[in-house]
């Protein structure tokens, strides 16, 4: 269960392009950045990805298949803009060694794992070191604590997750796709900390 956007989405593309080298454009005012989300069947990596993109949420939705593709523009207020193009992977433990090809030369990657399960969380860290040892240097990584609207069931507690994230340089925030609680902070956040080229 998540929020799978394997509806035909005009954005979408053959994994052509998947191995850009070069995940970020050179024009300071107009970044184009390639990121990645990461994490455990469930956690609800479609659904921030549908509620940033789209300003929707689909409980019904299905699982992801290998992985999907939509894009976003981010205008920020020094009037820079930011397009993500945003790899949303299956999470289910088959799709796992397809990882690789997804996280390859991207520009930021994104860790999803669900409030309520410290089994998600644990998977989450397994992304993390797969990540240390084989994305780009450089790269700009965010712990994402999904469903914080369910906080009354919450097995991970934010102290923890927030330590995990700062001892391995990414930044930390709990999200609800459900409620778009933080959505549009998260993205705006992972913008705030690219790296410029002037």
């Amino acid at each position: 269960m998540g929020c799978s956007s394997s509806l035909p989405d005009r954005n979408a593309r053959n994994l052509g392009g998947l191995d850009a080298e070069n995940s970020m454009a050179t024009d300071p005012k107009n970044l184009r950045v390639k990121l990645v989300l990461l994490g455990d069947s469930g956690v609800g990596k479609s659904c921030i990805v549908l509620r940033f993109v789209r300003g929707q949420f689909d409980p019904t939705s299905k699982v992801t298949i290998g992985a999907s593709f939509l894009s976003q523009t981010l205008a920020l207020q020094d009037s820079t803009t930011v397009k993500f193009e945003i790899w949303d992977t299956a999470g289910q433990e088959r799709y796992a060694s397809l990882a690789p090809l997804y996280y390859r030369g991207a520009a930021v990657a994104v860790v999803v794992y669900d409030i309520t399960s410290e089994e998600t969380f644990r998977k989450a860290q397994y992304w993390v070191k797969e990540l240390q040892k084989h994305a780009s240097p450089g790269i700009v990584m965010a712990l994402v604590g999904n469903k914080a609207d369910l906080d009354e069931n919450r097995t991970v507690s934010s102290g923890d997750a927030m330590e995990y994230a700062e001892g391995n340089g990414m930044f930390f925030i709990e999200t609800s796709a459900k409620t778009a609680n933080n959505i549009n902070e998260l993205f705006q956040e992972i913008a705030k900390r690219l790296p410029r080229t002037s």
